[in-house]
């Protein structure tokens, strides 16, 4: 194996393991920190570190309508996702919530047949019913199921949140590339935050140790390393193959908070997330040809916390 494909695996790697690591760190962060401080907290680290890299790179600033446009993807795809997000997490698991969230290319599918006119045909609807019956079976393991309100339905409008971000953002990739549109993206997320910074600076002087320690770690892993290495991986396998790499996420998620949080999923949880699983794979190869590695390539299925 070559140094270049090693260091793709590498990055692959990595990719899993913070954005993995995410759904469980939300959940230990929750019992001491409110969602939206938190979710205000961790992007002000996360700005911190695309200021740096903006002040690095110096890309070319965006158009005003790009601008605009940029902003309209920092509030539905980080800071609405993350409210409803850890909004969802204080009463859903951490195993549970990641399942849920992996759902995410399948709701993309469905608004880019709607909005784009792209093609979704018979196997795309197929993989959508089996994937939705999986979240009704993770769903109806958790306090309140798919209520309107209910955790696991908060969590499902995060997916939904994801996708619109994806369709969105997918004109500013072609013009601007993954790594400065998921930067100038995180920005606006922090500055949409950012009226909630007050609140979380009053609450992070009580919280322990751990949990200023996990608040800084969810803005740097997840939300900068992890779409670093993520781009990279992109670029060295191409979207369709690095793609099928993220069916990993959710099980590790699992295993990450069964030590950490002492949360050990159900049967009904396990079989739900892994039939979830079973429909997005029959979405994601919907039609799929030869996949092409692309240096600007841009997650065709993102499906976790940026």
């Amino acid at each position: 194996m070559s140094s270049r494909a090693r260091l793709a695996y590498t990055a692959v790697a990595v990719t899993i393991l913070s954005w993995a690591s995410a759904f469980p760190a939300i959940r230990l962060a929750l019992r001491e920190l409110l969602p939206v401080p938190l979710a205000a907290a961790r992007f002000a680290v996360a700005a911190l570190l695309v200021l740096a890299w903006l002040a690095w790179r110096r890309p070319p600033r965006p158009a005003l309508p790009d601008l605009l446009r940029f902003a309209l993807c920092g509030l539905v795809g980080i800071a609405a996702y993350n409210i409803l997000l850890n909004t969802g997490q204080r009463s859903v698991a951490a195993g549970a919530a990641s399942f849920i969230v992996n759902t995410a290319p399948i709701l993309t599918a469905l608004l880019a047949r709607l909005v784009l006119g792209e093609r979704f045909g018979a196997r795309g609807w197929a993989g959508t019913l089996v994937s939705f019956a999986g979240i009704a079976l993770i769903a109806a393991a958790q306090p309140g199921g798919l209520a309107f309100g209910a955790g696991a339905s908060l969590i499902l409008g995060s997916a939904l949140c994801m996708a619109c971000y994806v369709v969105l953002q997918k004109p500013l990739v072609a013009r601007h590339g993954a790594l400065a549109s998921t930067a100038w993206t995180l920005l606006a997320g922090a500055l949409w935050l950012s009226p909630w910074l007050p609140e979380a600076a009053g609450e992070m002087p009580g919280a322990g140790t751990t949990t200023i320690a996990t608040v800084i770690g969810l803005g740097v892993l997840p939300a900068a390393i992890g779409y670093a290495t993520w781009t990279y991986a992109l670029g060295h396998f191409g979207a369709a193959r690095a793609t099928n790499f993220l069916y990993l996420v959710p099980p590790v998620a699992t295993a990450i908070a069964m030590p950490l949080l002492g949360e050990a999923p159900g049967p009904q949880t396990l079989l739900g997330g892994a039939i979830a699983i079973m429909g997005v794979v029959l979405v994601n190869t919907r039609g799929r040809g030869t996949p092409r590695a692309s240096a600007s390539a841009e997650p065709a299925t993102p499906r976790l916390p940026s």
